[in-house]
């Protein structure tokens, strides 16, 4: 690090388990400060003294993401007129299990979904905007191939990803303009909690570990966010490429 530059800045929600661990694990490793959270204080905390011991400057805040209370408490979290160089929006609802076909999902439980998948991640971006502009920095939102896919009984978490597609595309023009870039990635099927929990009492097994996503993540991260901005990426894909 040159002398004088500040610390790059990152917060990663659903940071405790799978590929949020992953991913905070290597921002660390990068030579990020991170703010972390997750709604498992047990799990965070691990996560955050586990990073902490090589030498990283780690924050972690345990909360549910869909509380304005605690998107408020991370806010506070970073320095007062800080800088924020990488929001990553990963924590996600996934819905009742077995998942419900779309046309008997519970409507609560499907706004349940909606405001963790797609209202938090949004309500995270509207409040930290002058941190990510002073930074110049890159939002990433966590998507999913049933975001495209219509597979059944995907629907309603699905439909939560598409919207937060459309709406990580949307931002990524409005935002340009103030030097905010934002993609969305699918990161694809990995041996996750989660993933388990679409799949009760099935083996998935041959499911591929969250860290066969670490390639992707090395390449991104050293992208220019403006040659990137309104993206969609596969992190499984055999290649990423930027636009011409």
């Amino acid at each position: 690090m040159s002398r004088g530059r500040p610390p790059r800045v990152a917060l990663v929600t659903g940071a405790s388990g799978g590929l949020g661990d992953v991913l905070s694990t290597f921002l660390a490793r990068e030579g990020y400060d991170l703010v972390v959270t997750a709604r498992g204080r047990e799990a965070l905390d691990a996560l955050a003294a586990r990073v902490r011991a090589p030498g990283a400057r780690v924050t972690a805040i345990a909360g549910d993401i869909a509380d304005p209370t605690h998107r408020a408490a991370l806010v506070r979290a970073l320095a007062p007129g800080g800088r924020l160089d990488l929001l990553v929006n990963n924590a996600s609802e996934l819905g009742p299990s077995p998942l419900p076909e779309l046309a008997d999902h519970p409507l609560p439980s499907l706004e349940r979904i909606l405001s963790v998948n797609l209202l938090a991640p949004l309500a995270l971006v509207q409040s930290l905007r002058g941190a990510l502009e002073a930074a110049r920095g890159l939002v990433v939102n966590i998507s999913s191939d049933a975001a495209v896919g219509g597979y059944p009984r995907w629907g309603g978490y699905g439909a939560s990803k598409a919207a937060l597609d459309l709406c990580s595309l949307t931002l990524a023009h409005e935002l340009a303009s103030r030097g905010i870039s934002v993609v969305s990635v699918d990161p694809g099927d990995m041996r996750t909690a989660m993933h388990q929990a679409a799949f009760p009492g099935e083996d998935i097994s041959d499911r591929p570990l969250p860290e066969v996503t670490l390639p992707f993540w090395a390449w991104l991260l050293h992208q220019s966010p403006p040659a990137i901005t309104g993206q969609r990426f596969r992190a499984q894909a055999d290649r990423w490429e930027v636009p011409a």
